[in-house]
């Protein structure tokens, strides 16, 4: 089983954000196979907010590992604690299926993705900027590592 991340854009080191995705990526990394993959942000100037969400939604699920279980990351979605999460990963682990979670643009994620998703997380309450909810899954998914394998990191 491998985790793939499937994400709009790269991050932008605006205050070390990019920095501290990469550093809890690598994190998460020693504790699952990880696969980031990333689609280039749509350019909305003369498109509708549909357009850009759907153009985005077809690159990522392009991206997705046939067979996988998809997550789609959106407010709306099952909140979990970090405990839940940890044991739900380490399920679809022992499944020995791919995890894919994707997390939209600014705009969300489009059709091509809300019809392949089997399950939807939501990574807060609020609404997050991808970056953001690209930082906090990171984070999660290294945090499910070290309850998992019942190492000191979460408390």
């Amino acid at each position: 089983m491998r985790i793939v991340v499937a994400v709009v854009g790269k991050p932008r080191d605006a205050g070390g954000l990019a920095t501290a995705i990469h550093d809890y990526e690598t994190r998460a990394s020693r504790y699952w196979p990880l696969d980031v993959r990333e689609v280039r942000e749509e350019s909305g100037r003369s498109l509708s907010n549909d357009q850009v969400r759907n153009r985005e939604a077809e690159r990522l699920a392009a991206l997705l590992p046939a067979g996988a279980h998809v997550v789609a990351c959106e407010i709306g979605g099952a909140s979990m604690t970090s405990e839940t999460f940890a044991d739900w990963v380490q399920r679809r682990r022992e499944d020995a299926r791919d995890l894919a979670f994707v997390i939209g643009g600014a705009h969300g994620l489009g059709e091509a993705i809300q019809r392949v998703a089997n399950s939807r997380l939501a990574l807060a309450p609020w609404t997050l900027p991808h970056e953001l909810a690209r930082l906090v899954l990171a984070e999660q998914l290294y945090r499910a590592g070290t309850i998992v394998r019942r190492e000191p990191y979460h408390k």
